[in-house]
């Protein structure tokens, strides 16, 4: 498996107001943050996005595609990115949907850097999370792969709680034959135990799901 080529951590920031967006950028860097900013979402969905964790400061009140609806964009493409709002204007209903929606902060201007450097914090430790569970379901994925059509079947009868008397007998094998294949797929799936497998089962399942969703 090809080694994945870490990137630096990346802020992202949308607002349309420049002066915002240069103080934003120029504390970022204060503190050795790489960051990018953009004045629209728009601007933000046309750049090409690296294989990086990153989080977004989204300003709530943005020209065109707002702030709240960008949110609820992203979730409905399945883009995973951490969104911290930032707002002038703010009230109590759009921060409860913010948050429910899944942000990790709504900040009112004029903002407090340590504030702002705080939810980054969080954000970015979120993003680094969530990559960290996708690189290891696409691991598990590829020694999924690496299963004879035999072995996934012992596997799906296995995982149900079935001895290998039984399977041997749901399959028509012989049940050192049974032996042989669990032995074989229990190595290629790097465990040990039934419980084990159990999980990695409906973590294979989910991920296919999600996918066909996709």
């Amino acid at each position: 498996m090809p080694v994945r080529q870490v990137q630096d951590p990346v802020v992202f920031i949308v607002d349309d107001n420049a002066h915002v967006r240069n103080g934003l950028s120029a504390l970022m860097e204060s503190v050795g943050i790489k960051c990018e900013t953009f004045k629209s979402a728009n601007d933000f969905l046309k750049r090409k996005h690296a294989d990086e964790v990153s989080c977004l400061i989204l300003d709530i009140r943005l020209p065109g595609t707002g702030g709240l609806d960008f949110q609820d964009q992203l979730a409905k493409a399945k883009i995973e990115i951490p969104i911290i709002f930032i707002t002038g204007h703010g009230d109590i209903s759009m921060s409860v949907k913010a948050m429910k929606a899944g942000a990790v902060e709504f900040l009112t201007k004029p903002l407090r850097e340590q504030d702002v450097l705080d939810a980054v914090h969080v954000a970015l430790e979120r993003a680094s999370q969530q990559r960290g569970r996708h690189d290891a379901l696409t691991a598990l994925r590829a020694r999924f792969e690496t299963l004879t059509d035999r072995e996934r079947e012992v596997m799906a009868l296995v995982v149900t709680g079935l001895s290998n008397k039984q399977i041997s007998s749901e399959l028509g094998i012989s049940e050192v034959t049974v032996k042989v294949h669990r032995h074989n797929l229990m190595g290629k799936l790097e465990v040990r135990s039934v419980a084990q497998l159990v999980r990695i089962a409906d973590a294979v399942q989910n991920g296919a799901k999600q996918t066909k969703r996709d």
